[in-house]
């Protein structure tokens, strides 16, 4: 725990045997105090590594149900456990676990409620191997959703994420799409809620075992995000009403 305050990492994996057990052993078990990994109807032998390696939740989708069905099941999951502070780690091993500390520190101290850990503070994309399409899409898309929703990140695009339990609680992430674009659509209902983010600089590592989306996805990811940023304005200036901003 963190100040009295229950500390739970959720793992979304699908086919992530090879690279759990390095994701998982950097993981700071003095201040995590339990760990849920969804495995989403993976072809290999996910499950069974999770258990070989003794981790608290394992949960197995019978069908698939996607990378924001698979948050989903996770986040409700984490709330049932009674979490305080909830960090999501992709177990690809993309994402250093390293920062949970000072994640959880931000949060627990009450300063910021949500935080990211972000690829492009710095120069940690490309120096970690980000393809360069993908890091010009990156900049290209955070520009035009910080205009549209009045905001100022550094990247919206991120898979490394914590957030208190109350954040959770009030939007309505069960709305959102069961594809990729769900880490999107989840940090415009934040943003419109008024919670404040706080960001950090994140290493990143690109290697053959890492999960990425191809070309076509990136570009369907990419066309999802500029609908999420203007169905976001549009409902903040009263043009639309979408049940994806109001209250869990």
């Amino acid at each position: 725990m963190y100040k009295g305050q229950k500390v739970v990492v959720v793992l979304p994996a699908y086919n992530a045997a090879k690279t759990l057990e390095k994701t998982f052993r950097e993981i700071p078990t003095d201040l995590v105090d339990e760990v849920i990994l969804c495995d989403d109807f993976s072809t290999d032998e996910t499950s069974e590594e999770a258990r070989r390696l003794g981790i608290d939740h394992v949960i197995r989708h019978e069908q698939n149900k996607g990378y924001g069905g698979n948050q989903k099941t996770l986040y409700n999951a984490a709330l049932e456990l009674g979490a305080d502070i909830v960090i999501m780690l992709h177990p690809d091993y993309q994402y250093t676990p390293k920062l949970i500390p000072s994640m959880v520190n931000i949060i627990g101290e009450d300063l910021f409620p949500v935080v990211l850990g972000s690829r492009i503070l710095g120069k940690g994309a490309l120096d970690g191997g980000m393809p360069y399409y993908k890091y010009v899409a990156n900049r290209f898309l955070t520009l035009f959703q910080n205009i549209l929703v009045n905001h100022k990140l550094s990247e919206y695009h991120t898979g490394y994420r914590a957030f208190h339990a109350r954040v959770l609680k009030g939007i309505n992430f069960q709305v959102n799409s069961d594809d990729f674009v769900f880490d999107n659509e989840m940090l415009s209902q934040i943003i419109y809620a008024g919670y404040p983010i706080a960001e950090i600089s994140c290493p990143t590592k690109y290697f053959e075992e890492a999960s990425s989306i191809n070309f076509r996805r990136s570009v369907k990811y990419g066309l999802g995000v500029m609908r999420v940023s203007l169905a976001h304005f549009l409902n903040k200036v009263g043009l639309m009403k979408s049940e994806r901003y109001g209250k869990r």
